[in-house]
């Protein structure tokens, strides 16, 4: 299992939209998403997309850098492919 990860500040509002409506197909090759919104700073989103492999990661992260679907945000953490090491619930 591998994700893309990024932080971006911006405009969350308008930004989510965008990411709601699929613009780069993302529902079809990955397997899920979560969106979390800083509570102090509700300009601020964490974005983690789910993927069967690393492979299907990296290349929807190239398509994502490729695009303009992050215009407008400042990128803090830019789109990363990562492997989950470890998760626990409590």
């Amino acid at each position: 299992m591998a994700f893309i990860v990024g932080v971006f500040e911006g405009d969350i509002d308008s930004w989510i939209q965008t990411f709601k409506s699929d613009p780069l197909g993302r529902k079809g090759v990955a397997r899920g998403h979560t969106v979390l919104r800083g509570v102090d700073d509700p300009n601020r989103a964490f974005v983690r997309v789910e993927f069967d492999s690393a492979e299907n990661a990296k290349a929807f992260a190239e398509k994502v850098r490729g695009s303009d679907v992050l215009a407008g945000l400042n990128l803090i953490v830019p789109p990363t492919v990562a492997e989950m090491i470890d998760q626990a619930t409590y």
